[in-house]
């Protein structure tokens, strides 16, 4: 068993494909088939089960997943650890970023880390705040940035960047001109909704039931995934929607949507940087950690 054949079986584990794991790795899936069965034999175990098109650590693989992990994170961590001694960072970082930190604020932050160490890999994973927050807990994603506060006590958890939510309606609805509208207001207008798990509806949950507005309340059109698929619903007419100002600002300089704030009731928020809390920070986990909550303050 050598530290290749592991590399291997974890990149199968995480991605539950033998295919994505021989694309990640650069390597022919006949290649990875073939390390695996190598692995088997000489462990004398199944380590993986082939469930449709994907793959499912067996009990045995489980254990060894779980070393297997560890394992890899202690060769990064001492070669990153050896290559500082020349000033160089390099290695492979796992981020993962909610959906609006994902796809508005993670982007220009990496570019500006790689272009410091050009010797960095990065991976980032856009999600929900519930499955990045997920993939954090289980340890498949090193620093994650995520939409609303929370509490689990095996998270150290940073403040991040401000936000502000507003209700995104149409250029020509008839609140496109108007500032603020009152809460009860909402009751009556077709709403589109972020699916649960997702930061911002958590964050617009708590803060409408504060004004006295429930979700039951809402005349919900639609549920849907992701802010940018939120965001186009609003433009084609199906409803109006709470959403980062972020993630609006391209389409209301254009014309094509309006920001308008609810009265009375504060939308500001922030996002925060997570980590799992005792989990050993490789020199390129810390280093991007530091850079990033350096350019928030």
């Amino acid at each position: 068993m050598d530290l290749h054949q592991i590399d291997i079986f974890c990149a199968i584990v995480r991605h539950q494909s033998f295919s994505r794991a021989a694309e990640t790795l650069f390597l022919t899936q006949p290649t990875v088939s073939g390390h695996m069965k190598n692995l088997e034999a000489e462990l004398g175990v199944k380590l993986l089960d082939r469930l449709g098109k994907r793959a499912i650590p067996t009990e045995a693989g489980e254990i060894l997943f779980r070393h297997g992990t560890r394992l890899l994170e202690e060769r990064d961590r001492a070669k990153q650890e050896i290559e500082q001694l020349t000033g160089r960072i390099s290695g492979v970082l796992t981020i993962g970023g909610s959906t609006i930190p994902g796809a508005y604020l993670l982007p220009p932050l990496i570019g500006a880390f790689k272009k410091k160490n050009p010797g960095i890999s990065v991976q980032l994973s856009i999600d929900d705040t519930a499955k990045i927050t997920e993939a954090v807990l289980a340890g498949s994603i090193r620093i994650g940035v995520v939409g609303a506060r929370l509490s689990d006590p095996q998270l150290e958890v940073h403040p991040f960047e401000s936000d502000e939510l507003v209700i995104a309606v149409p250029a020509r609805h008839p609140w496109a001109r108007k500032r603020t509208v009152a809460p009860r207001d909402l009751k009556g207008q077709p709403f589109i909704l972020r699916e649960q798990g997702s930061g911002t509806r958590k964050i617009m949950e708590d803060r409408l039931e504060k004004a006295g507005v429930s979700i039951t309340d809402l005349n919900v059109e639609a549920i849907v995934g992701s802010s940018d698929a939120v965001r186009q619903a609003v433009k084609a007419g199906l409803g109006v929607s709470i959403l980062s100002l972020r993630a609006l600002t391209d389409d209301i300089k254009a014309g094509r949507l309006s920001a308008v704030r609810v009265a009375g009731v504060k939308m500001e928020r922030h996002f925060y940087v997570i980590l799992l809390k005792g989990r050993t920070r490789s020199p390129l986990a810390k280093a991007f950690l530091d850079f990033i909550l350096n350019k928030s303050r």
